[in-house]
């Protein structure tokens, strides 16, 4: 091997990761800022015409990916997590959405609804998920991931919680602390 070809072969290394697929970049910053999530952080995967939001603790980030990978690869990601578990909501208005005027729409929510099958995902109108968010951003950090996907309603918003602890323990918790 003379000494152009080695320092070809030796600059690809340097640039490709030893996995076999280099990660997106959107990919890089989730997996950076999951350890510093926690309880009352959100996580939104958003369509394409999510409004790029100001509050200083909303961070907005275009992967240029499909909503679905991106859903999936979250998903994966804080199922590795041990200290964050996500509270999956949906917009309520999703449901309703013709495929008259949202072309792809039906084939997306069965998508979507194959994807969370085995998790508890709440409905909720957009507006209140909105507020509940807007509200989370004053205070604490919001990723938000915005996808490629031009399909209305069908952002997947993440509300992390307590992967080791829950409403339970909280409240026997609170009872002997009264107590």
């Amino acid at each position: 091997m003379n000494a152009r070809t080695f320092l070809l072969v030796l600059a690809f290394a340097a640039v490709c990761p030893f996995n076999g697929y280099a990660q997106a970049p959107w990919q890089s910053k989730l997996e950076q800022e999951i350890p510093l999530l926690g309880h009352r952080n959100w996580i939104v995967i958003a369509d394409s015409a999510y409004p790029w939001q100001t509050a200083p603790g909303i961070e907005t980030i275009n992967t240029g990916a499909t909503q679905l990978e991106v859903v999936k690869t979250v998903l994966d990601a804080l199922g590795h997590a041990p200290h964050v578990k996500p509270i999956i909501y949906v917009d309520a208005e999703m449901q309703h959405v013709p495929e008259a005027d949202a072309k792809g729409i039906t084939t997306y929510r069965d998508d979507l609804s194959k994807l969370l099958a085995k998790r508890e995902v709440q409905s909720l109108p957009h507006e209140q998920i909105i507020a509940k968010l807007d509200e989370a951003g004053k205070t604490f950090h919001v990723l938000l991931l915005k996808t490629n996907l031009t399909i209305p309603y069908t952002s997947v918003f993440l509300q992390l919680d307590c992967a080791y602890w829950n409403a339970d323990a909280e409240r026997r918790l609170r009872e002997a602390l009264e107590k």
